[in-house]
This record gives structure tokens, C-alpha cells and sequence, in this order.
């Protein structure tokens, strides 16, 4: 299987960077998310971050948070998870991240969480409100079965916790590229470019760059300085409006601006 540093590092040998897309499991239905996914990484998306439904998205802007109501309204559950990384690694060669804030995991158990992850052909974990040094439990699961660990960089992130989070880290850090919740915005903030650079200095595994990235051109403009592009409401957006042809779509236009010219 591949990892996800082994893709970022490819991407970034032979093109401009890697693109890795987000969308939430269960939305519109478990069928279509698995299905959305699938047309993702056929159409030139190279990691899947596949967000869990959680009943309090701190992080989520509207777009994400209306599908993840959507989903537990549906019934998901969070076995319905591992099920839909093992569906999507079947067919697709793509890592697969689990995005997931920190109580589901505690409650279903650390261990056996990264256990079953592991059993499903997943790469790891994005944490978006766990923070390194409240995470030793998590950070000795992942060391035990191998898996990513990902932790999130803001741009008011002081040098010690950059240093935390670079060490903390595997596969890349998260940098998010302005302050707030989630969604498209017509300008990545510019904070993003500084917020790399410190993370390079502290010898990051990698940077990918998410929050508020929606065009091909916002994809190799970060790309000009990260390794990594994240987009995620843009594409739950397409779902919504367009279903999986629509995903698709985005994704292989998306992809242009990883190409290096």
C-alpha cells in the first residue's frame, strides 16, 4: 500500500504537489460517499481524507456540517467507517486518512480504534482538536501499528507548539491557511505562505495547506510553497449539488494545478 509520505514525496517529484480531498462518510448516503470517493482518486486525487460525522464539528463550516447532519440522520455509525475505507481500498490504491475529532475515538477505544483502522487499509489519523501533548495515547497506538498521525499548525500557533506538532507528525502537518471554520473563500490567506516556512524550519515531515482552497488556481498557488493542497467543502459542495459525476468532475479540474508547468 502506499503511504502517505511516499505519495506526497512522488507527487512533489514528478509533478508540483500532492492534492488530497475530503468527504465526509454517510453523505448523501453510504453508497454515494464510497462511490464519491472512488471518483475522487480516479480523477487525479491523490490521498482521501474521509471525514467521520460528529454531532459537534467545531471546525466545519456549513457545507460540511449540513452533509455530516445529513449523515447521522441517515444512521451512521462509526463502524460505518472502517467499512467505508475497506470498500474504498478495494478498488482504489489511493492512502485513506481518517479526519475525526478525539471523543468518538475515546469512546470506541483508542487501541482498538487503530486496530480496526489497520484491518481496513487505512493510513492514519487527522486530529483536528487534539493537541500533541494531550495526545500520548494516540501517539503510542499509531507508533505500535504503524499508522499517520497528523496534527494541525494554525497561524497563531506559537514556535513551541509548531516544534510539538513537527514532532508529534507523520505522513504531514495540517497547515491551516486562515483563521475560522472551514469553506471556500476567494483568497488563501496569505498567513498560510509564513506558517509553512516555520514548519519547514522545524523540519515538518511535510505541509499541506487546507482550509478555504476551491480552484485549480488556489491549487498551485499553494502548491508554489506546501507539498500538499486540501480541499474539502468545494467538493462536499459538488456532491451535494451534483453527485458523484459531479465529484469527479471537480477533482479532475482540481488536479490541474498540480501540474507542474
Amino acid at each position: 500500500m502506499n503511504t502517505v509520505g511516499s505519495v506526497i514525496r512522488r507527487r512533489n517529484e514528478e509533478a508540483g504537489g500532492a492534492l488530497i480531498g475530503y468527504l465526509p462518510v454517510g453523505f448523501p448516503t453510504f453508497d454515494e460517499s464510497v462511490e464519491a470517493a472512488v471518483a475522487m482518486v480516479e480523477n487525479g486525487v491523490d490521498i482521501l481524507e474521509l471525514g467521520l460525522p460528529y454531532s459537534d464539528p467545531v471546525m466545519d463550516g456549513p457545507v460540511i456540517q449540513a452533509a455530516t447532519q445529513q449523515a447521522l440522520a441517515n444512521g451512521f455509525r462509526l463502524a460505518d467507517g472502517f467499512e467505508a475505507v475497506r470498500r474504498i481500498t478495494a478498488r482504489v490504491d489511493a492512502p485513506v486518512l481518517i479526519m475525526t475529532y478525539w471523543n468518538p475515538v475515546v469512546q470506541y477505544g483508542v487501541d482498538r480504534f487503530a486496530d480496526d483502522l489497520v484491518a481496513a487499509g487505512g493510513a492514519g489519523l487527522i486530529t483536528p482538536d487534539l493537541i500533541p501533548d494531550e495526545g500520548s495515547e494516540w501517539i503510542a497506538a499509531s507508533e505500535r501499528t504503524g499508522l499517520d498521525r497528523v496534527f494541525l499548525a494554525a497561524p497563531t500557533s506559537t514556535d513551541a507548539r509548531i516544534g510539538q506538532v513537527v514532532e508529534a507528525s507523520r505522513g504531514f502537518v495540517y497547515a491551516v491557511s486562515t483563521m475560522g471554520i472551514t469553506g471556500a473563500r476567494s483568497d488563501v490567506d496569505r498567513a498560510a505562505r509564513t506558517l509553512v516556512e516555520r514548519l519547514t524550519a522545524a523540519d515538518a515531515p511535510a505541509s499541506c495547506v487546507g482550509v478555504g482552497i476551491s480552484t485549480a488556481a488556489q491549487v498551485a498557488e499553494v502548491l508554489e510553497y506546501a507539498q500538499g493542497a486540501i480541499v474539502g467543502s468545494a467538493l462536499v459542495n459538488a456532491l451535494a449539488t451534483g453527485g458523484v459525476a459531479a465529484v469527479g468532475e471537480l477533482a479532475a479540474e482540481l488536479a490541474r494545478g498540480t501540474r507542474a508547468e
